[in-house]
Parts: structure tokens; C-alpha cells; sequence
């Protein structure tokens, strides 16, 4: 096993953090999840509990293949999951039909402890634009069957894609019922833009429901509290329907994190690098992610594209591993000199370069950018002085906002539009090269969700709303109840459906629409229906 506190000595002898010798450490903490592979699985294991309580998955799908999903955890909150140090042999198989009376492919797989008994099958060679049953089986335990699908192929143009935004889901401030509502949506996919957990330990002995141990920072820890979260009904019965794509944001990690930056001083940043390292190694684990996004210690590349034919390209953004710091003390302050430094970025330039050069190149008719933080430069009116902007999302990076914005103007990028996440509440925004210049051109629509759960009940409408409205003409609508985004795209126009929960803080909350909101295809901005 790998030694840690060689680890810390050894990057700690070099009078400091040197990025180069600890990621070259991480290289090796990257291999330890493929040591077991080879070993020998135990083919005919006995549970004394279920083994699949925390469900089954898929995500990542593209026009041929799918990524399935499960964990082995027969206790979920006991250590390891309650299962023993060895590899387990874990059948799968794949069928066009709910009864598997049709099936198309099956095999054999290892659920090893190095990568905490997570299973991640990449199944290949399906058909385009198809829908498919699978499930698991390990000893005599069977899965219950989920519902995944392949994309079109990039050269179709399909009639319509039909999917569902979410983000913030914390555990202690409410129920996950704006899951149940989905699961009756019929969606296609499901993206999930960041905080799917929390990292903070018990503080409210009002909560609706507890955190299950300390505040997360060794690997184990955070295995415990992504398989709590998962083990919610409504949660992994959703994982079930369809495919996700996910990207994460700060609480998955530690709350407003910049790269390798704490919110918190005197903070050790070799010890933040190794949690770091344990909370990457631990979203993998637990998400459908391909294996090219196996982290290497402390660095993993989660950012990534997905069409769906040529109706739509996605391009799925991380804006927390490569960001720098929080200008201004991470206070919300006016966009001034701190924050239009051209050194500011949320995606580092690597990702930057990425993305322009697949937004270049796309053939999509919507050109999505799924992210986590508000690009809206939304200024909050204060009673002396100018607004100000929070200094977390874009408008701490104003340099890099407006140069992306227009990027997608000069390059004349079909139908940009942004789905954001992170602040539990609804926005729509019409977005500018600079949204302080109202009257200049519309460039693209962005789509903010509010969060499943996080906040507890929400209001209608936030407290100096009206205000807000009349000093930021970029906004369209906004909403803080809880709940998240349907969206149905064809290739003339795409329909945004804000879906609320009346109450979360008890079983049975009914979710309605609040709103809806049309970008016509070569119009952009969005308009109330």
C-alpha cells in the first residue's frame, strides 16, 4: 500500500508544496485502483444483506457504447460497506427489454477494495440512438434492472432530446423529492452540475436528516458519505432511469475551494492535496465516469464533450480545479481591478483552449456549456456606493468572462447556451460581452437550476427581487424555491421548464412549473412562453 507519510515527508523536505514532485507521487497513488484487477475474485460470495443498496447507474453514454454502474455494500455506513478486503466477481448483462428476454451482451467483471468494491463496465458496441435493461448480479444477489441508452450518431440530425438539470443536493436540509418528479419525466439524461455532496459533518440538531460522521477528509470518509447520499430512494431510483453526465463543484471537495487554495488559513497544503486526493478518488469510485477520468492523486480530469447527433454538443466544464483565487477575499465586491486581472481564470488554459477549439470545430445546432458557477455579471444594489458581484462565480474572473462571451461572438457559435448550477436558486439570463452594457447584443442564454435540497424550503421570490431585476437588465427571471430544470431541445427551438417542490422538508411535497423560457435557434436570448 501506498506510504502517505512518505509522501508528506517527502514534499514537505522540499521546503514547501513542489507541485512536480507531488504529482509525480500521484501518478503512483493513480495505480492503486488497477493492482487488484488481476487478483483473484471470489466467484460465489454470501451476503447476509443486500450487496446492491446503493443501486445501479449508467452516464457518460455516446453513440455506441454506455458506462454501468454499482457498488457492493451490503452495510452502507460501515466501514468498507461492510465488505471484507477481496476482490468479488460480479456478472452484468445488458438486454433490449425489461424482462431480459432479449439480451445483447453479458460478462464478468471484479468489484476489487481498491476502488472500494465500485464497479464501472464500459459496454461497447451497442447500437446508435437505443434504448437498454441492465443489471447486476454477484453470488446469488441481484441488482434491481436499470434503464441507460446510447446517443445518436454525430452525422443524424434527431427530432427532439429531452433532459433534466440538477445540482445541490444537501442531505440534512431536505428531502430529495424533486427526484420522484423527474423519475415520472421520461428524460433522456440527466445532467448533474456539482455538490451531489456535502463535506461538512452534523451541526444542526434540527436537521431534517443527519450526516453520518465527521467532517470528510480520508478516503473512507468520503466513500461513507457518497454511499449515504446514494442510499436515498429517490436518488439512485433516478440513477436507474437513465443516463447522467455529471461534473462536480466545491462541496464534493471542500466548500469555495480554488485549485489547490482553502477558503481556510493555516491550512497544511500537503494535507489539503491528500484530501484532495481522497475526495477525486472517491467521486470516481461513485459516479459513471469512463476510465479516462481515473484521478492521478490529487488531479483529475473530469471536463469533457458529448453530442447528441447533431442536434446538440455539450461541453462539460470544471471550474474549481483550475481556477485561481477567489479575488477580493471572496467578498462580493464591485467588478474593479482585482477582478478584471487577466491572470483570473475559472478554467485554467488548458480547458480554456480545449473548449474553444471544440466549439470552433462544432456541428451542433445548440452549443452547451455545462458548468457549475452564474455567468450572469449580476449586480447586487447597495445603499452607497456601486453594486457589487460575487467574486465565486464569473464575475470574479471578468476577464476571462467577457473574453469567452466574445469568443462565441466573433466565432459566431451557433446557439450558445450555459446551464449553471451551485447558488439554489432559478435564473434565466440574457447574456452580453459585458451585461453592465445593456444596450449592446445579446450573445447567449443562460439557464441557472436551483438545488434539489440545499437551503431547506425556499421563497418565490428572494428578498430585494424586484430591485435586483431593475438593476441587472440580463435577467429574465428569478426564482429561489427548490427543484430543477426540464429542458426539450428540437432543432428550431429550445424550452427550458422550471420545476418547483412546494416543501422538502417533509415526505410528500408536490412539484409544479413556475416558469418556462424559449431560445428560438438563431435568436439568442430567452423569452417567457
Amino acid at each position: 500500500m501506498f506510504d502517505y507519510k512518505r509522501l508528506q515527508e517527502a514534499i514537505k523536505s522540499e521546503n514547501g508544496v513542489s507541485r512536480r514532485l507531488f504529482l509525480s507521487y500521484g501518478a503512483a497513488l493513480s495505480t492503486i485502483p488497477l493492482l487488484g484487477r488481476a487478483s483473484w475474485a471470489d466467484p460465489s460470495p454470501v451476503f447476509q444483506k443486500d450487496p446492491f443498496s446503493l443501486g445501479v447507474a449508467s452516464g457518460d453514454p455516446d453513440s455506441s457504447s454506455v458506462i454501468l454502474w454499482t457498488r457492493l455494500a451490503p452495510e452502507p455506513l460501515a466501514p468498507h460497506g461492510g465488505m471484507r478486503p477481496q476482490a468479488v466477481a460480479v456478472t452484468w448483462e445488458v438486454a433490449e427489454d425489461e424482462g431480459f428476454t432479449k439480451p445483447v451482451v453479458s460478462g464478468t467483471t471484479q468489484a476489487t477494495p481498491q476502488l472500494g468494491h465500485t464497479v464501472h463496465v464500459e459496454v461497447k458496441g451497442l447500437k446508435p440512438d437505443h434504448w437498454y435493461w441492465y443489471r447486476f448480479q454477484a453470488g446469488d444477489a441481484k441488482s434491481l434492472a436499470g434503464r441507460t441508452r446510447t446517443m445518436p450518431l454525430e452525422t443524424e440530425l434527431p427530432d427532439q432530446l429531452k433532459f433534466a438539470f440538477a445540482s445541490c443536493q444537501h442531505y440534512e436540509s431536505g428531502l430529495f423529492t424533486a427526484y420522484e418528479q423527474m423519475a415520472q419525466d421520461d428524460v433522456d439524461l440527466v445532467f448533474h452540475l456539482g455538490d451531489y455532496i456535502y463535506e461538512r459533518e452534523n451541526r444542526n440538531k434540527k436537521a431534517i436528516r443527519a450526516h453520518f460522521g465527521p467532517e470528510i477528509e480520508t478516503l473512507e470518509h468520503y466513500r461513507t458519505r457518497h454511499s449515504q447520499y446514494r442510499s436515498d430512494p429517490l436518488l439512485h431510483g433516478m440513477h436507474a432511469k437513465c443516463p447522467w453526465i455529471v461534473t462536480w463543484d466545491d462541496h464534493e471537495f471542500d466548500n469555495n475551494c480554488a485549485n489547490d487554495i482553502s477558503e481556510e488559513t493555516q491550512v497544511d497544503p500537503v494535507e489539503f492535496l491528500l484530501r484532495r486526493a481522497n475526495a477525486y478518488q472517491a467521486y470516481y469510485e461513485m459516479m459513471p465516469l469512463r476510465p479516462q477520468s481515473l484521478p492521478q492523486g490529487p488531479h483529475m480530469q473530469l471536463y469533457r464533450q458529448a453530442s447528441f447527433g447533431r442536434l446538440a454538443d455539450f461541453y462539460v466544464l470544471d471550474t474549481r480545479q483550475y481556477r485561481t483565487d477567489q479575488p477580493n477575499g471572496d467578498k462580493k465586491s464591485p467588478i474593479n481591478d482585482a477582478a478584471l486581472m487577466r491572470k483570473n481564470t475559472l478554467l485554467g488554459s488548458r480547458q480554456r483552449h480545449w473548449l474553444q477549439s471544440g466549439l470552433i470545430s462544432s456541428d451542433g445546432i445548440w452549443n452547451v456549456l455545462a458548468q457549475q458557477v452564474m455567468m450572469g455579471m449580476v449586480g447586487f444594489p447597495q445603499k452607497e456606493g456601486p453594486a457589487v458581484y460575487s467574486m465565486d462565480q464569473w464575475p470574479g474572473c471578468s476577464y476571462e468572462r467577457m473574453g469567452l462571451v466574445q469568443f462565441l461572438a466573433d466565432r459566431q457559435i451557433p446557439n450558445p447556451v450555459v446551464l449553471t448550477g451551485d447558488i439554489h436558486s432559478n435564473w434565466v439570463n440574457n447574456l452580453r460581452v459585458d451585461d453592465r452594457q445593456p444596450e449592446t447584443p445579446v450573445i447567449a442564454t443562460e439557464f441557472v437550476g436551483t438545488s434539489i435540497s440545499s437551503g431547506g424550503n425556499g421563497v418565490e421570490k428572494r428578498k430585494g427581487h424586484a430591485e435586483i431585476l431593475s438593476n441587472n437588465p440580463c435577467i429574465q427571471f428569478q426564482n429561489s424555491e427548490r427543484g430543477y430544470a426540464r429542458c426539450i431541445l428540437t432543432p428550431e427551438k429550445w424550452t427550458t421548464e422550471y420545476m418547483v417542490v412546494d416543501d422538502v422538508t417533509r415526505p410528500g411535497g408536490k412539484v409544479s412549473q413556475r416558469a418556462a423560457f424559449v431560445v428560438e435557434a438563431g435568436q439568442p436570448g430567452a423569452q417567457p412562453v
